[in-house]
């Protein structure tokens, strides 16, 4: 496992980096290398921008044979009162597009989140090779 810590807009091209090389060692197509990348970018400029910051531990994952890559971004931030609406395709609270949530989700094969209103938020997205 690789921690990455995300404070600022370098840190999140060094996660982007670390994603597309760990997929890119695991074998996967480069589709699927641009997808990861780009779901951990917006994930980590979330935890940015709304977390004020934190961290993403990147890990080679293996059930059943198969094998995948999974993120997780923790950060502890003010959390979110409403993660349904948040995963809406253009919910903001900052006048952004508001479809980083919900892009990042469809393009991983699982998302998860935990998040709540003073207590950060946790985001796992896995890619399945």
């Amino acid at each position: 496992m690789r921690k990455v810590e995300i404070r600022t807009n370098e840190d999140i091209v060094e996660a982007r980096n670390a994603s597309r090389e760990m997929a890119g060692a695991l074998g996967f197509s480069l589709i699927d290398r641009t997808r990861i990348a780009t779901a951990v970018s917006e994930l980590a400029r979330n935890a940015v921008i709304h977390g004020g910051g934190g961290v993403m531990e990147i890990e080679q994952v293996a059930v059943n044979g198969n094998k995948g890559l999974r993120c997780v971004f923790v950060d502890n931030g003010p959390g979110i009162a409403d993660t349904d609406q948040a995963l809406q395709d253009g919910f903001s609270t900052c006048q952004s597009a508001g479809m980083g949530l919900s892009g990042a989700r469809r393009l991983m094969d699982e998302f998860r989140i935990d998040s709540a209103l003073g207590r950060g938020t946790r985001v796992a997205i896995t890619k399945w090779s």
